[in-house]
């Protein structure tokens, strides 16, 4: 018994030695710090860097503009803006979308069915859906 019981803690004193040098070896070989990538990232600049009040309508053609026309000294996308639809100062009235430069609802327009650019083939457009059963 006695035997067996010197044994059994020499067995246990091999286990804990090797779990704590495994143990010490983890600590130590931890990755190496990261530095931050704060100051890396490409912003893109404020709105007010495509103010064309003060600059010419010029800066609208820059590449990050929200778009090429100059309209009440901003940048505005004419193509697809509800407030500049198409023209300066021209607003989609309540329920349609500006849709490549046109005002248009989406719910039954069969050149824009549910999305600018959804052409219904052969039947009409209801409620945004190109042959819908209903």
């Amino acid at each position: 018994m006695r035997k067996a019981t010197t044994i059994f803690l020499m067995a246990l004193l091999a286990a804990f030695l090797i779990a704590t040098a495994a143990a010490a070896e983890a600590t130590t070989a931890l990755p190496p710090a990261r530095r931050s990538r704060f100051l890396a990232n490409k912003f893109s600049p404020p709105p007010s860097y495509y103010d064309c009040t003060k600059k010419p309508p010029s800066v609208c053609l820059e590449s990050g503009s929200p778009g090429a026309t100059c309209c009440k000294g901003m940048c505005v996308d004419t193509e697809y803006s509800s407030q500049h639809c198409g023209n300066c100062n021209r607003t989609c009235k309540y329920g349609d979308t500006c849709c490549a430069g046109k005002c248009v609802n989406l719910l039954t327009d069969r050149k824009n069915c549910g999305a600018c650019g959804v052409h219904c083939s052969s039947h009409d457009c209801t409620f945004g859906f190109c042959d819908y059963a209903g």
